[in-house]
Parts: C-alpha cells; sequence; structure tokens
C-alpha cells in the first residue's frame, strides 16, 4: 500500500460531526496507518518540556507522523466544544486538541485528506476501498455540559489516550508556581482525573504521587 492507495479509502462509516466539523476516529485512523506501513510512527512535539506552544495568548500543539519514510508535521490551536481558542487549557484539552492534531497530519499522508478538502467522498475509480466494520463507539454530544463525576462526553478511556492524559498532568506541574496553582490544577482535571482513577488506577496513583511530590516542595 502507498500513499495514493490511502487517498482512496473511505473513512465515512468512521467519522462523528461536532457543531459542523468532521472528525475522524483517531484510534481507526492510526489502525489504518500500521496496516498501510508498520514502520509507522508519531511525534507529539515538546517546547520547553511542554507539549504546545503559545501563540498570541492562545495555544497550539503540533504532531509529526513518519509514513513510508516521510514526516509529516500539522498544527492545531486548543480549541473547545465551539471551536474557540481555548485562553487556559487543561490537560484533557490539550489531549484533545494532540490527537485531532494526530488524524490531521495522518491526512497529510492521504487518509481522509477529502475530509478536510470539503468532498464527501474520497476521489476513487468508482470503487470504494472495503475497510473493516468499526468497533461501535458512543454517539456525539451536540451540546457538551460536564457533570459532576461524570466524564466528559469526549472522554477516551484506550490506553494511549490515558497515558497521554496521565503524562500530560505530570508535565504540568512544572510550569504551577505555588501550591495555589498546583491545587486549581489538581481541580480543574477532577472529573478526568475520578475516570482515570477507576480506569488506570496504576496511572492514577503515579499522577497522585508527583502532585504529592511537587506539593511538598511548596511547603517546605
Amino acid at each position: 500500500m502507498n500513499q495514493l492507495d490511502l487517498l482512496k479509502i473511505n473513512v465515512n462509516d468512521h467519522t462523528e460531526k461536532k457543531n459542523g466539523l468532521t472528525y475522524l476516529s483517531w484510534a481507526w485512523a492510526w489502525a489504518e496507518v500500521l496496516k498501510a506501513d508498520p514502520t509507522a510512527n508519531f511525534k507529539v512535539e515538546m517546547f520547553d518540556g511542554i507539549p504546545l506552544m503559545s501563540v498570541g495568548g492562545s495555544h497550539m500543539v503540533w504532531v509529526t507522523v513518519t509514513m513510508f519514510g516521510k514526516p509529516m508535521t500539522c498544527m492545531l490551536p486548543v480549541l473547545d466544544f465551539r471551536n474557540k481558542p481555548i485562553l487556559v487549557p487543561n490537560s484533557f484539552d490539550v489531549n484533545t486538541s494532540i490527537m485531532r492534531c494526530l488524524v490531521k497530519a495522518i491526512a497529510l499522508h492521504g487518509l481522509g485528506l477529502y475530509i478536510y478538502a470539503g468532498e464527501d467522498l474520497p476521489e476513487t475509480d468508482h470503487e470504494v476501498t472495503p475497510v473493516e466494520k468499526p468497533v461501535a463507539v458512543a454517539k456525539p454530544v451536540e451540546t457538551p455540559k460536564l457533570v459532576k463525576n461524570e466524564p466528559p462526553p469526549d472522554w477516551d478511556n484506550s490506553d494511549e489516550s490515558r497515558l497521554l492524559f496521565a503524562e500530560g498532568m505530570m508535565q504540568y506541574t512544572s510550569i504551577c508556581g505555588s501550591l495555589a496553582d498546583l491545587s486549581s490544577y489538581w481541580s480543574s482535571n477532577k472529573v478526568q482525573l475520578a475516570s482515570l482513577k477507576e480506569t488506570h488506577p496504576a496511572l492514577h496513583a503515579r499522577v497522585l504521587s508527583k502532585f504529592s511530590e511537587v506539593k511538598k516542595t511548596f511547603q517546605g
């Protein structure tokens, strides 16, 4: 398989629409990438140890996907559910943007590129590349509203996504300048942390340990 083959794959059964935009499942997209090129890899670009860059008061994430020996880098602003820039994003916001940026970088290699061109179907010779049926996923919520003790509607409990969230939480402790900042950061992610504790207790324990360690430095 090559990039021309990826351009012909119909991804419509693996997308969902939110606020007028079409999103492709990152897990399915990455599975297709590995089928096309088992040596493929992706890298979340870091800036002074943080997985995002501040631009004019807002923030952007950058992801590089390497397929067929060719790296392609894409960037994406950190947005809320209304597709507006989040001025003070938490780790969940950043993680969501990273995974969406991953899909966009994959599209640069051909898979799902027609979505970004505003087309309904990929260019094929009247043939659609067969794909496996997707695993059933929850229907998207048009107007997400967080409910106490319930995970956000976009919450992804896959091992890869939870690991990114946990690592983001631990890395972000380095930008907390006081005990109040640290406590506020923990509180702003308490819903996600509660879900992490339930689904991935070992990862939650690592995050808790890191926060406790940093907390001691502020307490002297």
